[in-house]
């Protein structure tokens, strides 16, 4: 399956592409997860991207666009692939449209996941994320915390919450959000893609796009 992800910072996206991939062999994409590697390496592309990231800003189109046209032509994406977090703007869907039609990839559909603001609110204050870019494994301190307090399960680096899931920058992201990425609901379903799955559980978005896709 070839699929976007839409739906506001915590609305389940990633949680959703990972039981996905397990199903059919896609891959997941998260922009997010390359950028916060990036940062963690200390590339270039990762300090350009880290003053944004830390205020909650989109990181600028040209270095998502540079990221993602050399991802989606890597071997693994043959088998299908989850956009999670991308595209977040018009202009981005745009030149994600160009790439895809330059690279003769058809979508299959774009999935516009919607959760209420509290249950996301509570969510994402709630999150610690593995400091370990190699891992990024996710917990919460109330339904999944690490079994050792502060340390992660698989790998045992610092369990952190990250500068952008305080509960200040999760309200701007969410303004962020409905500014600039919810008119992408509208953008695809012009284009004759959009399907909206309600719902504060990962099981019953998945259940749905399964029985859309037959599986």
């Amino acid at each position: 399956m070839k699929l976007i992800l839409l739906g506001a910072p915590g609305a389940g996206k990633g949680t959703v592409a990972k039981i996905l991939t397990a199903i059919d062999g896609s891959v997941q994409i998260s922009t997010g997860d390359i950028l916060r590697g990036a940062v963690q390496a200390g590339t270039e592309l990762g300090k350009e991207a880290e003053a944004y990231m830390k205020r909650g800003d989109l990181v600028p189109d040209s270095l998502i666009m540079g990221i993602m046209g050399k991802r989606l032509q890597e071997p693994d994406c043959q088998k299908g692939f989850l956009l999670d977090g991308f595209p977040r703007t018009i202009p981005q869907a745009e030149a994600l449209k160009a790439l895809l039609a330059k690279l003769n990839i058809s979508l299959d559909m774009a999935v516009n996941i919607e959760v209420p603001r509290e249950t996301i609110l509570d969510r994402l204050c709630t999150r610690r994320t593995c400091e370990n870019p190699q891992c990024q494994a996710i917990y919460n301190v109330k339904s999944s915390p690490p079994k050792q307090e502060g340390i992660c399960d698989k790998c045992g680096s610092a369990v952190i919450q990250r500068d952008d899931e305080t509960e200040e920058a999760i309200s701007h992201r969410l303004a962020t959000y409905n500014e600039k990425t919810a008119p992408l609901i509208g953008f695809y379903e012009k284009e004759g893609l959009l399907k909206t799955v309600s719902g504060t559980s990962s099981d019953v978005v998945v259940n749905e796009l399964k029985s859309a896709f037959g599986l």
